[in-house]
């Protein structure tokens, strides 16, 4: 058995779980109260950090271990849980690059993070050069095509 305790929780204007529009949100992930806020300290020396997080509103029943459509699309091929990003996952984690913005006593000001407000943080990273991927990164087509509107800004949404 593992335990894990989150280490913060997430705040911004996102309430709901959305496939799309993740670009602009500004969020803010206040560090719990029993870490000490120089937790935080140096980080906002670097440019990125990858962000862990727990998908606290899904749900045991909608948890997916085998082949699926990503985004329940047929015309993307099926595949298991673990060739996709979807938040229906084993263990419930997710992991975001984001920009920092600012650190401010226990709070980390970030944009890019795609978890809606109340989302427990698991552990936060610094992204160093040396730690990215060497050499050229492939995906498949269908990927392309799934992401082209997540980080759109909201106000880029269609209008119904």
């Amino acid at each position: 058995m593992i335990t894990l305790e989150p280490i913060g929780h997430v705040r911004n204007i996102r309430q709901t779980t959305a496939d799309d529009y993740w670009g602009a949100v500004v969020s803010t992930i206040v560090l719990a109260d029993h870490l000490d806020p120089d937790c935080l300290l140096g980080l906002e020396s670097f440019s990125h950090a990858e962000i862990i997080y727990y998908f606290h509103q899904v749900a045991d029943d909608k948890i997916t271990t085998g082949p699926r459509h990503p985004r329940n699309n047929p015309d993307w091929p099926k595949i298991g849980i673990f060739a996709q990003r979807a938040k229906n996952r084993p263990n419930r984690l997710g992991l975001t690059t984001v920009s920092i913005k600012r650190r401010d006593g226990r709070t980390l000001y970030v944009e890019d993070l795609d978890a809606i407000d109340g989302t427990p943080v698991m552990d936060i990273k610094p992204v160093m050069i040396e730690f990215l991927p060497r050499g050229t990164i492939r995906q498949p087509d269908w990927s392309h095509a799934l992401m082209q509107a997540y980080w759109l800004p909201n106000d880029q949404r269609p209008r119904e």
